[in-house]
């Protein structure tokens, strides 16, 4: 599906001029296509395996507005949350308790509390000092706490180093050793269960074969559990699976990726969890912006726009690549190169840098593109700047998912 193009020279989104909801809802806006979020999820659905319990969770951090996060369930995925506020968000959205996966490093003891009182699949325990806690905290509940183990497996993944997170020097996860030590004890616990393995080697990858030897390392850790009493209902390969940013390496279907993951997992007799985030909402937003000033700075064409490193952080944290289309083509603006820049007081505040686009003028509105993942969800207030308003599109017709900020939100909590 494409749900951005021109006609008659006006940039579209499904069927209304991105202009037109510049106009409605002011800029910086983001912009999501309903038709494409929802044909994403059911494109990793259909490409599922048959039989058995498998479960596609979406991360949640990728983007948490509620709205599209009620479709993507609606859809039949589930969620992956790492944080308290990513489980609220995921019930409040109507996700079943039994399709939520619960990750993170540093659950706390009232994020577990919560949890474990609305419902869920399980908690991936990330250390032995969690799983003591946990265990605790589910003895005083006097409930059964299904369990699984997020594994470092130790791969090395294509990708920036900031969203690397599978090598053995990261944060997150434990090594196999620790892992089946960590199940041993889960399984000898009178309220603690023992329900998967888990895993996750990093964010926007595009190779398949580190995948696959996160698969292969959850199976053959899992066969040796089995070997000593502990049977697994399910391994989780995490997410991560990239997209195509630059229009020039086309990234793997859902299809491939899910094939690559899925065959050494059920051929072992596991069912399989996935859990992406960016490949299903990136390509179905976008960011509007409009032209404030353009200046020349000894050799630099700056375009300076009225969205900034607050409403889009990746350009800035991971050098992002994020294509960049005007609203209206015009054949009389040359191809210029240029900085597409925001008004942030830091030098790191871009959004492009040598693009080639048609020279904007003050006025004209600049779309960029996938913008869906990790756009909105890590805005901020920075230099005092009010986050954006959201905006669904269905076809012809459109609504507001999210009021822009006004000023007083600047107070929120004094």
């Amino acid at each position: 599906m494409i749900p951005l193009h021109y006609q008659e020279n006006q940039l579209l989104m499904d069927g209304v001029p991105v202009a037109e909801l510049a106009a409605a809802f002011g800029t910086p806006l983001y912009v999501y296509s309903e038709a494409l979020l929802v044909a994403q999820a059911r494109a990793f659905i259909a490409a599922l395996p048959p039989g058995r319990d498998h479960l596609i969770c979406f991360a949640v951090k990728a983007n948490g507005n509620p709205h599209l996060l009620r479709r993507l369930f609606q859809a039949g995925l589930g969620a992956d949350v790492t944080s308290g506020g990513e489980y609220f968000l995921a019930r409040h959205a109507g996700c079943p308790p039994q399709r939520i996966i619960y990750s993170g490093v540093g659950k706390t003891g009232p994020e577990i509390e919560a949890a474990l009182a609305g419902g869920l699949r399980a908690l991936h325990v990330e250390s032995a000092q969690e799983l003591a806690v946990i265990a605790t905290i589910a003895t005083a509940r006097q409930q059964v706490v299904p369990i699984g183990v997020r594994v470092n497996p130790d791969v090395a993944a294509e990708t920036h180093p900031h969203i690397s997170t599978g090598r053995g020097h990261h944060k997150f996860g434990v090594n196999p050793s620790l892992a089946r030590e960590l199940l041993h004890q889960v399984q000898q616990h009178p309220w603690l269960a023992p329900a998967g393995l888990a895993t996750h080697i990093g964010s926007q990858i595009t190779d398949l074969a580190p995948f696959a030897a996160a698969a292969s390392t959850l199976v053959q850790l899992a066969t040796a559990l089995a070997a000593e009493g502990i049977h697994l209902r399910y391994l989780d390969v995490g997410g991560g699976l990239g997209i195509d940013y630059t229009n020039e390496t086309p990234a793997p279907s859902p299809a491939g990726w899910l094939q690559t993951v899925a065959t050494p997992i059920t051929t072992a007799g596991y069912s399989l969890v996935v859990e992406p985030g960016r490949a299903i909402v990136a390509p179905a937003g976008v960011l509007l912006t409009q032209v404030v000033y353009t200046k020349q700075q000894a050799e630099k064409q700056f375009v300076i726009v009225d969205a900034g490193m607050n409403d889009l952080l990746r350009p800035t944290l991971y050098q992002a690549h994020h294509p960049i289309w005007p609203a209206r083509q015009a054949d009389d603006h040359p191809l210029t190169t240029v900085d597409v820049v925001g008004p942030v007081c830091e030098t790191g505040d871009f959004l492009a840098q040598n693009r080639q686009l048609p020279l904007p003028r003050p006025g004209d509105l600049l779309a960029i593109l996938h913008t869906g993942a990790y756009g909105f969800a890590m805005s901020s207030n920075y230099n005092g700047r009010l986050r954006p308003a959201e905006v669904l599109v269905s076809g012809q017709r459109y609504q507001l998912i999210r009021q822009r900020q006004t000023l007083a939100h600047l107070l929120d909590g004094t």
